[in-house]
């Protein structure tokens, strides 16, 4: 268990230090070479872990400690155990004497002597007066949900009647929701094909499964054969209200109907749901040529192809001047609405980024708006739960833009199971899905 300790610890002292955790992670386990499939599956479920639930960590350790701790690598192994007693279901006295043996094993520099004692103490105190540290617990909002109180105050301030729940479910583990491909198995068939690998699970809606228990992707049946792919359900929702549907009546169904555009495409999950429900001439531009490579994986496994352009979205210099029939802008944005799967994000997030990526958002609206066709739509995404990247900046468009016209729409049906709140085209986080924005706007 140490082992898992010490990369945990390594990885969320990166990222309290201001590091990515897709980036802290890979660099802690490279740190021990060694290490066993088991430890660094331990070793990611404490770092997620911890950083899901550092508000509420950082208070009780706060409450223990008498003065600052200077060694980082100290304080951050002390978080992580202090989450395993809280959280994990480990037994207590191994936590704390693995703890002691992690800081032990610590190398340059090597701790002081004291550093085993210290931490022995600490969490031996944090056991003793655990029920009475609890009773403070309340008295604070960032130790009581956990997150910063900027955070908060906002939800506060835009969700009245959901600002709780928002929290809460941000703080849950994400749901593992597949993506069928009906064009090649049936929502029926597939499940039964769960069912006889012993795999539970519900069909949610549209085309969406929701694994009971997540799976290795490997593991799960017809991934590598392109017949499913790993998709938030909300997500999933992008490619139904782009509209693929044509204009015409009597189309051509051996000639792609309608012109697309992918905007900031990466990693290709929308990319491949619009292929695989439409016959369409799809372009999916994204800024990062490494990232489009991904992109191209993804389409690969999955049989099918598109016009992969590297170019910023926010420019007109990548553009042809062939207009598109639809667009769908998959803006950057602060992700404030997947925290469950990126939960550091939490703590890199600072109130000023949200501006930053309103500034980003604005630039690419108009730049996209141009390259739409008359009568076309254009639908304007993001993964965040705040105001000022959704409908605020929806509406400024609006204010600066006579030719557009914010459409009203309508959910697919057959949402067997989950239960969709929509409040002006964002939605609340759930057990079913993530927290989208979405806005179809069409070009008068």
């Amino acid at each position: 268990m140490y082992i898992s300790q010490q990369i945990a610890a390594n990885a969320v002292n990166q990222v309290l230090s201001g590091r990515n955790l897709t980036l802290a992670l890979p660099a802690a386990l490279a740190v021990f070479p060694n290490a066993t499939p088991q430890q660094r599956g331990a070793a990611q479920d404490l770092s997620y872990g911890t950083l899901r639930f550092y508000g509420e960590i950082d208070a009780y350790l706060s409450q223990l400690l008498e003065k600052p701790l200077t060694d980082d690598r100290i304080h951050t192994l002390l978080l992580v155990a202090v989450y395993q007693l809280l959280h994990d279901k480990a037994d207590a006295f191994t936590v704390v004497n693995q703890a002691v043996y992690a800081v032990s094993e610590l190398k340059r520099p090597a701790p002081k002597s004291w550093a085993k004692g210290l931490v022995n103490a600490i969490l031996r105190n944090f056991l003793r007066q655990k029920e009475a540290l609890a009773k403070t617990i309340p008295a604070s909002e960032v130790a009581t949900y956990s997150y910063p109180q900027w955070w908060i105050n906002k939800l506060k301030a835009q969700y009245p009647d959901h600002w709780q729940s928002m929290l809460e479910t941000g703080n849950q583990h994400p749901p593992m929701t597949l993506r069928v491909n009906t064009q090649k198995i049936s929502i029926a068939d597939y499940m039964q094909l769960l069912a006889r690998q012993d795999i539970e699970a519900t069909h949610v809606g549209g085309q969406a499964v929701t694994l009971t228990r997540p799976q290795p992707v490997e593991k799960i049946p017809g991934f590598t054969d392109g017949i499913v792919s790993v998709q938030d359900y909300g997500a999933q929702l992008a490619a139904y209200l782009l509209d693929l549907t044509p204009d015409s009546k009597t189309p051509n169904l051996s000639v792609p109907a309608l012109k697309v555009l992918d905007a900031c495409c990466a990693p290709g999950g929308k990319t491949g749901h619009i292929l695989e429900m439409a016959n369409v001439a799809l372009t999916s531009l994204d800024s990062d040529e490494a990232r489009l490579q991904r992109v191209q994986s993804n389409l690969d496994r999955l049989a099918l192809s598109a016009n992969l352009v590297v170019g910023d979205a926010s420019s007109a210099s990548w553009w042809d001047g062939q207009s598109f029939d639809r667009i769908l802008a998959d803006v950057p944005c602060t992700a404030s609405g997947i925290v469950r799967r990126h939960v550091d994000i939490k703590w890199l997030r600072r109130e000023a980024d949200i501006a930053s990526f309103a500034a980003q958002q604005a630039k690419i609206l108009p730049s996209l708006w141009q390259m739409l066709a008359k009568g076309g739509k254009l639908l304007y995404v993001t993964c965040s739960i705040f105001n000022e990247e959704n409908q605020a900046q929806v509406d400024k468009f609006l204010q600066n833009n006579a030719d557009a016209t914010q459409l009203p729409f309508e959910l697919p049906v057959n949402h067997t199971e989950a239960s969709i709140t929509q409040l002006n085209g964002q939605l609340i986080p759930s057990n079913a899905h993530d927290g989208f924005y979405y806005a179809l706007l069409q070009k008068n």
